[in-house]
């Protein structure tokens, strides 16, 4: 932990920042090792202050020995203008993307001092990954595996989404992980054609497809995966759309490496769906960094500028979506090693027909 402050410094160096306020709680759990719900971080060239309150002073002190843990008194913004006084800050940046207005406008009234917007300091250092990290998501993959495999048997006419949900859930707690990455998606039938439809009451039916995304959430790092199953019978049209999506995503893993832009790599799943007339139908990104979050840099997408560097986790999980019809979504987790990807989701990809 105290490595990554260190670096963080230097990012603040070159850009010529004195002192960083860290409140997404993301960055603050990189930065120290707290994980609870309630703190900030204040970041100078030669201090590190963890604020929080009388509930985690003393976990805050375990679990950040290389942090001053500082107790906040009733207002966030007297506490952090005693910090302001005792380093002699004369700006503060702070992260423009987190801090509300309302705090912000406290704060500028409160400390007296410039307050300068920033963003992606953090971020742009947690998109690469130590190895402690790499064996959480590794394990939370493997909890999310071994979950998915657990609730296979459920999946059959007459059952709800949210009964598949809840039991995935579960399965997932019951074989070692700390909870759910993201709350599980369970969409059936023509729900399946949205991309992130949230479990119904609606039952499975003979001849559904059926999408499902979820993942695990271990030491405070995330997996993610998606399946798509069918219910008894597959017609032709949407296994023709199922074999698609497999084909791109195929092609779109294989050429996860260090160096290919996120857009890239978007542009080879993308260019595959838009030959088939199926353009319109995909219209997210082809995947996304995971890691204390489960959306996290660096993008695969239209948009994605960042070349992926080993260590880097992302998703790769092309769709093609029918509106009123249903879907199809794949996704793997890829962690980039120094010559390729090395995927992590550990479940087959061939058409399931349960």
């Amino acid at each position: 932990m105290r490595e990554r402050v260190d670096r963080l410094r230097k990012k603040m160096e070159q850009k010529g920042i004195e002192a960083l306020l860290v409140t997404k709680p993301e960055n603050r759990a990189y930065l120290s090792g707290f994980d609870g719900s309630a703190g900030v971080l204040v970041i100078t060239p030669t201090a590190a202050w963890l604020v929080t309150d009388f509930r985690y002073v003393e976990q805050a002190t375990q679990q950040a020995p290389h942090l001053e843990v500082v107790r906040q008194g009733p207002q966030l913004s007297a506490s952090l203008k005693e910090l302001v006084d005792k380093g002699r800050l004369k700006t503060l940046a702070f992260e423009k993307d987190h801090l509300t207005y309302s705090l912000f406008d406290n704060l500028k009234e409160t400390l007296g001092i410039e307050l300068l917007p920033q963003e992606g300091l953090v971020e742009g250092l947690r998109m690469v990954k130590d190895s402690g990290e790499l064996e959480a998501i590794r394990k939370a993959a493997a909890m999310a595996d071994r979950a998915f495999g657990r609730i296979l048997s459920l999946l059959r006419p007459g059952i709800s989404e949210r009964e598949v949900a809840l039991e995935f859930e579960y399965q997932m707690r019951k074989v070692g992980a700390d909870g759910n990455a993201f709350d599980t998606i369970v969409a059936s039938g023509p729900r399946s054609s949205l991309p992130h439809g949230h479990p119904t009451q609606r039952l499975l039916q003979e001849g559904d497809f059926v999408t499902l995304d979820f993942g695990a959430k271990v030491q405070g790092y995330c997996s993610d995966c998606t399946r798509t199953v069918a219910i008894g019978r597959v017609d032709a049209e949407m296994k023709a759309i199922y074999d698609l999506v497999l084909r791109a995503q195929r092609e779109a893993l294989a050429a996860v490496r260090p160096g290919k832009k996120g857009k890239e790599v978007d542009e080879i799943a993308r260019n595959i769906i838009a030959a088939a007339g199926h353009g319109d139908h995909f219209g997210h990104g082809l995947g996304h960094g995971v890691g204390r979050a489960v959306h996290e840099g660096p993008r695969l997408s239209i948009a994605g500028e960042d070349g992926l560097e080993p260590g880097m986790v992302v998703t790769v999980e092309p769709g093609v979506y029918l509106p009123g019809r249903g879907g199809v979504r794949i996704e793997d987790l890829v962690v980039v090693t120094a010559d390729g990807g090395e995927v992590l989701s550990g479940i087959s990809k061939e058409l399931m027909v349960l």
